[in-house]
């Protein structure tokens, strides 16, 4: 488990400039990873450290030789095109090289001079997937995004009965999860109208996103091995910004009775940036279950999880639309919630996930399912907010929509902030809809 130490500290400073300035989503307690290269350039993709606006090369800082031990076999495993290899060392080892990146960047180190040469501006890079996702389950986590869908399908039973007794999860399509910046056209498949008597087909008309986050895996376990609820958390690597594109008219027609197909496997996108679970320490926050719902069963409960299980990530969601950007208006925000709100915990998810005996690979991803918060402006969806496309939403430059349209781009961002320490952030996560084949 994560807890606090000298690399949280927020007094801690750079020799980078820009990573010391008021706002930025990459101060020296951050120190995310992503797989990137130089823009237009045949280089082959390698691992990367955000810091400020600057990307840290960790091709440069391996040949630096300034590092030792679990750190030096940590960072030679990170200076790879993936990440899986260091996701596989486990905690020991990503602990050992964040502490020495923290060092090594901090104010007056006696690495700078051999680093400066390190840095590339996040402006002249790209990225690639930040590692080989094996395998993705999307969950169901937030409570209030259940009941509102729940109540468009079933007014006067939103909530199946397991939802508040087992984390409910279904098994996604990885092979289709890209990084930001991801292009996708309208997907087709079958659609039925209310009054119609057999169904059609064609293009998506009820074209939505999902702020969700991706949860990557670190170290696994072997087949027939159950992950405890005390163990979970070190076996998380990080925290990503995660798009589930849903298409929500072809999800009506196909999801009884096995669950999403089509309508969830055309697009899904995540940010290139994964910030790791120890940077995350200093904004955990309790986790509690209200009384008058069933409690959690002894395999789903800990008192770490209930005293600092839940993180408070907060996220919100801004569209440009194809007029915004031919006028190059501002994207409008849509809305704003936290993953704080949350009804099952990440330890919860890994454990239920493994207690039948599955195994996790490093790179493995877990998505935490749509996060809504308790108001109907805190919705993830545009399900929600225009209540199952009733309601028109009016955007700033009078533009409305109910659900996306060609052009459209989602930016979805993300950041944590607490008394005591500094700000960080996860970037952001943008794709656009382009016209169906």
């Amino acid at each position: 488990m994560s807890f606090i130490n000298e690399t949280h500290d927020i007094n801690l400073k750079s020799w980078v400039a820009s990573a010391n300035q008021a706002g930025t989503d990459f101060p020296i307690q951050n120190l995310p990873f992503a797989v990137f290269r130089r823009k237009d350039s045949n280089e082959e993709f390698r691992g990367g450290v955000a810091i400020g606006d600057q990307v840290l090369d960790l091709a440069v800082v391996a040949d630096a030789g300034i590092f030792s031990g679990e750190a030096q076999v940590a960072l030679e495993a990170a200076n790879a095109q993936a990440l899986n290899e260091f996701m596989g060392l486990g905690q020991t080892y990503w602990s050992a090289l964040r502490l020495a990146l923290s060092r090594a960047l901090r104010e007056g180190s006696e690495h700078q001079a051999a680093l400066e040469n390190a840095l590339v501006a996040q402006a002249d890079v790209e990225y690639s997937m930040p590692c080989h996702i094996g395998d993705y389950t999307d969950f169901y986590t937030s409570i209030y995004h259940a009941t509102a869908v729940g109540k468009l399908f079933r007014p006067d039973n939103p909530l199946l009965p397991n939802y508040k007794w087992v984390p409910i999860g279904y098994h996604g399509r990885s092979s289709s999860i890209g990084v930001s910046g991801q292009a996708f056209h309208r997907p087709k498949g079958q659609t039925k109208a209310p009054d119609a008597d057999t169904p059609s087909f064609g293009p998506c008309k009820r074209l939505d996103y999902e702020l969700e986050l991706g949860i990557y895996l670190g170290n696994g376990n072997e087949l027939g091995e159950q992950i405890s609820i005390e163990d979970a958390e070190s076996h998380v690597f990080g925290f990503c910004l995660f798009n589930d594109w849903s298409a929500r008219d072809l999800q009506a027609w196909e999801y009884q009775p096995l669950g999403p197909f089509l309508a969830k496997n055309f697009a899904s996108t995540v940010s290139p940036w994964i910030v790791t679970t120890e940077a995350l320490a200093p904004y955990r926050t309790q986790w509690h279950r209200d009384e008058n719902d069933p409690q959690p069963m002894e395999y789903l409960e800990s008192s770490h999880n209930r005293e600092a299980g839940a993180f408070d990530i907060q996220m919100d969601v801004l569209l440009e639309t194809a007029k915004m950007r031919e006028e190059q208006q501002s994207p409008a925000k849509l809305s704003e919630s936290s993953f704080k709100h949350s009804y099952w915990t990440v330890a919860q998810m890994v454990t239920h996930h493994t207690v039948n005996g599955c195994n996790f690979l490093p790179g493995d991803m877990l998505g935490s399912g749509t996060q809504s918060g308790p108001e109907h402006e805190e919705a993830g969806s545009l399900l929600e907010l225009s209540r199952g496309g009733t309601e028109s939403i009016t955007l700033a430059n009078g533009e409305e929509r109910k659900f996306l349209e060609d052009g459209d781009k989602v930016i979805m961002r993300g950041w944590c902030e607490a008394d005591g320490f500094n700000r960080i952030g996860f970037g952001s996560v943008e794709g656009t809809v382009l016209p169906a084949k």
